[in-house]
């Protein structure tokens, strides 16, 4: 009985490290594009929160969480946005502009809630069949042409993720033996990862998914298309780069505003994934935890996967030690246990931050010669 509860907790950690994630994957993977271009994105913090506002908004109202959760992405993009402008167009400090983004809107969600809501501490209560689901409840609402084309186009960027991989390597074969490896490895990889999912489909959001999946997109755009290659010659050497003819302005304004999006994804799993209404600071600093966690990844998409699961676990790991009795009788003081994931974030930064090269014109302004 001992042994099976223990197999039990393993598994609910397991679960709940991977929700406690995934809004941390959707912010580091912003900040990593947006670093990478020589962009500072201190601002991960507010733009989770404009996505948390104003997907919880547009949810509650048009009773629709996917196009709540395109409401509060394109929040994002524009308050990156106006940072970009600040930052680029005027060359204001990256720390100081990304700061200011945090406490507007700490402050302006709370002003239009009271304005419109009459509620300034929170949002009202949206219904549960109007949040973001589980993947079993996504298969189940879902037609079946569709859910057979999805899997369909996952099979075939897989494929040529593995196709791009095998082709790389010193003693590919190459032509289309690489090709029909690339594409029996793809389907047996989509085909084990969809079972693993159905076995566990009532325990992993739908945000989760998409938030995994975007590694191994993120990854590809970043190493192997011309945007990539662009994205990091302007974070190494904007003045090589446009030597070489690259817009650096421009990719840059693509790069942040695309961290914004992103970060606000994350932000908007957490009011109608996660939860089911926006109260005051509730990404409660997952917006630092994700940079953290970009700087322990050394601003590399899949190294990123694994450092915000281990913030993730360290959060899951909160709910058993808050129910701990010590050998006294008496619980851990619910304040100890609430302050561990930040200890080991400050712990991570000053241990690794050392260890870790950020693009070399991170936090440089540019300005094109005439």
């Amino acid at each position: 009985m001992s042994e099976l509860f223990t197999i039990s907790v393993i598994i609910s950690l397991f679960f709940s490290a991977i929700r406690l994630a995934t809004p941390l994957i959707f912010a580091a993977l912003g900040g990593m594009f947006s670093e990478r271009s020589g962009i500072i994105n201190i601002a991960l913090e507010g733009l989770m929160l404009a996505g948390a506002f104003t997907a919880a908004v547009a949810t509650y109202e048009l009773n629709n969480p996917y196009l709540g959760l395109l409401c509060g992405m394109a929040a994002g993009g524009v308050m990156a946005l106006i940072y970009a402008v600040a930052v680029i167009q005027f060359e204001a400090n990256q720390v100081v502009a990304g700061t200011a983004i945090n406490f507007l809107m700490l402050g302006l969600p709370q002003l239009i809630s009271g304005a419109v809501y009459d509620s300034s501490g929170s949002t009202p209560q949206i219904a549960k069949d109007y949040l973001l689901p589980d993947f079993g409840t996504f298969i189940a609402n879902t037609n079946y042409f569709v859910i057979r084309g999805i899997l369909i186009l996952i099979t075939l960027v897989v494929a040529k993720i593995i196709y791009d991989w095998l082709s790389g390597r010193p003693k590919a074969i190459g032509g289309n033996f690489d090709k029909l490896i690339a594409v029996v490895l793809a389907v047996v990889a989509v085909s084990l990862f969809t079972i693993l999912l159905m076995l566990f489909s009532s325990s992993i959001s739908i945000a989760s998914i998409l938030a995994f999946a975007l590694i191994p997109i993120c990854w590809y755009v970043l190493y192997k298309t011309p945007f990539g290659l662009r994205l990091r010659a302007v974070g190494e050497n904007p003045a090589a780069a446009d030597a070489a003819g690259v817009n650096v302005i421009k990719l840059r304004y693509v790069a942040v505003i695309l961290s914004g999006i992103l970060a606000a994804a994350g932000g908007a799993y957490l009011s109608i994934g996660q939860s089911s209404l926006f109260t005051r600071g509730m990404t409660a600093g997952r917006g630092f935890i994700a940079l953290a966690a970009l700087i322990l990844a050394k601003w590399k998409p899949v190294p990123v996967l694994f450092a915000c699961l281990f913030f993730g676990f360290t959060e899951a790991l909160t709910i058993p030690l808050a129910n701990y009795k010590l050998a006294s009788g008496e619980n851990i003081p619910v304040q100890f246990v609430q302050i561990i994931p930040y200890v080991l974030t400050i712990i991570v930064l000053a241990g690794f931050i050392g260890l870790s090269r950020a693009p070399k014109a991170l936090g440089i302004p540019y300005s094109k010669e005439k």
